[in-house]
């Protein structure tokens, strides 16, 4: 089953891990005290409400104990702590704080958050594939529109070699490295087959790797 997620304030950084959650399929709850905000966000996520996130009542009603993770991105260093007590209290398994600084991640970590995320807009799209993905998965973006996706290799690729993967063709990306325990293999041969428990480090631009993850390397394994 796929997660459900929450984003509770849609700034920068609760935009970006908001929308990015959404174009790699997932469906996501977006919360913001500012209407106008939540109006701009309405057409990008499968649903945006507005409130005042350190109102219980308020979360209860959109069912946020019925959420996997959530993100709680607040700029509002009161709102963003009373928010990660009340989802704690409503037993959400994961609580994703962004914190202003040492002393609010150590709050928000009292009160329940179970991660702390302290940078911005990169920080905030890398969070969101490692949210959805078992795979262990990271980027790195090396340009505006071009990255390099590491992650364990495919349960589907286990057994076949590059060329049979055929990545190039079905998804327009490149395998410029494997790496197994004792080696790593850059470039590596056509004829290498993979096996488990290999990383292998995927170049591609930014479109074609959040495909390429969302239906390869984000499935459960």
């Amino acid at each position: 089953m796929k997660k459900n997620f929450a984003v509770l304030g849609l700034g920068r950084f609760g935009r970006n891990v908001a929308v990015t959650l959404e174009e790699m399929g997932y469906n996501v709850l977006g919360v913001d005290k500012d209407e106008n905000v939540a109006a701009e966000m309405a057409d990008s996520l499968t649903k945006v409400v507005s409130f005042d996130i350190r109102e219980m009542h308020a979360l209860k009603e959109v069912g946020i104990s019925d959420f996997d993770v959530v993100v709680i991105a607040s700029k509002s260093l009161e709102a963003s702590l009373m928010a990660t007590m009340l989802c704690k209290e409503f037993n959400v398994n994961e609580i994703i704080v962004k914190a202003i600084d040492e002393r609010h991640a150590e709050m928000a970590k009292r009160l329940g958050a179970t991660k702390i995320i302290f940078s911005e807009r990169d920080t905030a799209r890398q969070l969101a594939r490692q949210l959805v993905s078992k795979n262990s998965s990271d980027l790195t973006e090396i340009d505006t529109n071009i990255g390099i996706l590491t992650l364990n290799v495919p349960k589907k690729f286990i057994g076949k070699n590059l060329i049979e993967t055929n990545l190039r063709e079905e998804y327009n990306v490149n395998v410029i490295a494997i790496r197994s325990e004792d080696k790593i293999l850059v470039p590596p041969p056509p004829n290498h087959v993979f096996i488990v428990g290999e990383k292998i480090f995927v170049v591609g631009t930014s479109e074609a790797l959040l495909k390429f993850e969302r239906e390869v390397g984000s499935r459960e394994q």
